[in-house]
């Protein structure tokens, strides 16, 4: 069977990552004007390497639960394109390997003057030189608002090509992942939705299971044998 699943947010909150959406969530004190978009960047470089060094700390303390470590077992069992929306590696960890991360990785660094790419540190500065072209220009390798997703015709063509989309903790509110339930279902893909409560798209699922993702996804996993 051919899977594409989409994880958000909502299945790295239960190993202790707080959603941007919360009422306690990382970006609470914070305007996403400021820490997420390029404008917010030119601004306050130091503001916002402060904000992704924490959410870095944060990521690297937490560990995956089992509904990563089921959708690791589910790619051993079956085809499973991985998309998702969360920056952090909790899917690597649990033994998912070419994991595509549509809003970047915090364990990436890229040159806003040349393009370049590197593994961040934990700890990245304003002033820190372009390993490939020494300009201080370097910033996490996120997608924030205002710019385009990564890897986008894979995933449209993974969508296309499935049996089974499954998209997992999501909110449905951000495009373009919430428009790929609709892209599946025109295309004649059975789409399922486990969350903690109905999404935003709600409508465009044919069947949705309700609860926490680390009793939903494993359950989910073990009913396709």
């Amino acid at each position: 069977m051919r899977i594409t699943v989409l994880t958000g947010a909502g299945i790295s909150a239960e190993s202790g990552l707080a959603t941007f959406r919360a009422v306690n969530g990382l970006w609470e004190n914070h305007r996403i004007e400021d820490v997420a978009t390029p404008e917010g960047f030119a601004a306050d470089p130091a503001l916002v390497h402060r904000f992704y060094n924490m959410r870095r700390k944060d990521g690297s303390g937490a560990r995956p639960n089992a509904a990563h470590l089921a959708l690791a077992d589910l790619a051993r069992r079956h085809d499973v394109t991985l998309v998702t929306q969360n920056v952090d590696d909790l899917h690597e960890r649990a033994g998912s390997t070419d994991v595509i991360h549509m809003h970047g990785a915090l364990s990436g660094a890229l040159c806003a003057a040349c393009g370049h790419r590197w593994r961040a540190p934990m700890v990245m500065q304003p002033e820190d030189p372009c390993p490939a072209c020494a300009r201080p220009a370097t910033r996490p390798d996120i997608v924030w608002f205002g710019e385009m997703p990564y890897h986008m015709e894979r995933i449209w063509d993974a969508l296309e090509g499935s049996d089974l989309f499954a998209a997992i903790g999501t909110s449905g509110n951000v495009y373009p992942a919430a428009g790929f339930a609709q892209h599946a279902r025109r295309n004649g893909v059975e789409c399922l939705e486990l969350n903690l409560d109905a999404s935003a798209n709600a409508r465009d699922f044919h069947r949705r299971i309700i609860g926490p993702a680390s009793r939903t996804v494993p359950d989910w996993v073990a009913s396709l044998g």
